[in-house]
């Protein structure tokens, strides 16, 4: 879970240091891909009686995502 929580800011700094906006994209559906990873494991985690209440990291996790997208729009428009 680490790992792949790690990962998410990773790609948006890796891609905005790349050259173009498509490659920056890219990258950004992959930090997608990784926060997607962090909620199944976070749904896993409840079902195994890790953790008890999923609902706030739900939020989060719904809030990154928009987050996220809303970058995407944006430099798909420039």
């Amino acid at each position: 879970m680490r790992r792949a929580a790690i990962s998410i800011p990773s790609n948006i700094a890796e891609g905005a240091g790349r050259q173009g906006n498509k490659e920056f994209i890219q990258f950004l559906y992959i930090a997608l891909a990784s926060l997607s990873e962090v909620e199944t494991q976070l749904i896993l985690a409840e079902r195994l009686g890790y953790i008890d209440n999923l609902n706030e990291m739900n939020a989060k996790v719904e809030s990154l995502t928009k987050l996220i997208y809303g970058l995407i729009r944006y430099v798909k428009s420039k």
